[in-house]
């Protein structure tokens, strides 16, 4: 039997887990729940993927790095995750360059419980598919996207759709920031 991924309107569920915050010894690990994210009032943007130490992920990770002003300039919480331990993720960005100086958590779903209530989790690898969930401050998933594993996201989509769902006006097709919105 396949599960449905949680979709529009759900509510995102309440999770606890290791996360990787920093390289800097004895400072790596922090204890990152939804109930913090949620208190926050603020929108949560989380992004899957797949597996450390492969070549698709790490491109996406350190766009959506040098992307993180943008979205912390509109209210967003950024969380990178893959069922992939604390442990794995700490040495894959002290080995790869382009992940060491990362501004958001790389959580650890290590016993796959989120990304199975997610429904995200690939039935042959048991691995994270490459999904990003957009999540309003009360908790609301506004927006899932979902792609296959050997093709990486377009981090510029994201934050258009955040932006438009932020109006909480109608966006038409192609809508960009700053661009009027549509009146029924």
């Amino acid at each position: 039997m396949k599960q449905m991924t949680l979709s529009l309107g759900a509510q995102f569920p309440d999770f606890k887990k290791k996360a990787v915050v920093s390289i800097e010894k004895g400072k790596e690990f922090y204890d990152l729940s939804y109930e913090e994210i949620r208190n926050s009032g603020k929108w949560m943007v989380m992004f899957w993927w797949p597996k450390d130490f492969t070549f698709v992920c790490p491109t996406e990770i350190a766009e959506f790095n040098n992307a993180f002003t943008e979205f912390s300039d509109r209210d967003a919480v950024l969380i990178g995750a893959s069922t992939d331990s604390e442990f794995v993720h700490a040495a894959w960005r002290r080995d790869h360059e382009d992940l060491r100086d990362l501004q958001f958590p790389m959580l650890a779903d290590t016993s796959k419980s989120l990304a199975t209530e997610l429904g995200i989790l690939e039935a042959e690898e048991k691995i994270a598919y490459r999904a990003t969930f957009i999540v309003d401050p009360q908790g609301t998933i506004r927006w899932v996207s979902l792609y296959d594993l050997n093709v990486g996201r377009n981090v510029k989509e994201v934050l258009r759709v955040l932006d438009a769902l932020q109006t909480d006006d109608l966006c038409p097709c192609n809508w960009q920031k700053g661009e009027a919105t549509l009146t029924a």
